[in-house]
């Protein structure tokens, strides 16, 4: 990570060199027409001078995007998913990221959404991509968008996500829901027990040597100590 107040990585003007989808092509923020993008937002956020501003701003960089490739605000799709085995405890679904861009760590899955697509479909697609879980008769809810303080962020880039809490119901130990970690993004993707955040915690910590990426901390307590099964 830069010190810097102008950083924008050049993994990220690669991207949009190459056209990828992910990383606007503009260089310069000034130039974009932010009336659809203010429009379409989840959270209210101010231009100023053609340039947009985080509305949880300030971060450790003032000008471009950091990390991320959409300036202004980025959606991505998270998916809580959650089972109870026959003792009554819950066990969450979280993912050992491989990357090195400023995610790794224990996550729950998610990504992206991409143009077009809707939060709850996304969450879906990259539970699906990130370990081979279908959840098809799981009971779906889609929570309220919510800022997420994630260190790829900038003053003129942030990350909104759409969490969506998965429930699975009630399996028996040792019969729960087989998970395949996608090759070269995902390490491992297992089952912890959670009936707690402080469980949570504890668990990835005894037995993988790990700890929670910390832009789902805050969510991650919130539905864990808040009550919901």
């Amino acid at each position: 990570m830069t010190d810097d107040v102008t950083y924008t990585d050049p993994k990220v003007l690669a991207a949009a060199a190459r056209g990828e989808s992910w990383a606007d092509p503009e260089t310069n923020p000034a130039r974009i027409d932010w009336t659809a993008r203010q429009a379409a937002a989840l959270i209210p956020f101010q231009v100023v001078d053609g340039r947009p501003v985080n509305p949880h701003a300030p971060t450790k960089v003032r000008y471009g995007r950091n990390r991320l490739g959409h300036w202004g605000e980025q959606v991505c799709a998270d998916a809580v998913v959650t089972l109870t085995d026959t003792h009554g405890g819950r066990w969450l679904l979280m993912i050992e990221r491989a990357g090195g861009d400023g995610t790794s760590g224990w996550a729950v899955p998610g990504g992206y959404v991409d143009p077009g697509e809707d939060p709850e479909t996304a969450a879906r697609r990259e539970l699906l991509e990130e370990t081979g879980l279908l959840a098809i008769d799981a009971d779906w809810t889609t929570l309220p968008a919510r800022y997420m303080p994630d260190p790829r962020c900038s003053d003129e880039a942030w990350m909104v996500s759409v969490p969506t809490r998965v429930r699975l119901g009630v399996y028996r130990p040792g019969w729960f829901p087989c998970l395949i970690p996608q090759p070269g993004e995902v390490r491992r993707a297992v089952w912890v027990p959670a009936d707690l955040y402080a469980d949570l915690v504890w668990h990835l910590t005894g037995e993988y040597g790990g700890q929670v990426f910390a832009a789902h901390v805050p969510l991650l307590m919130e539905l864990l100590d808040g009550g919901s099964s």
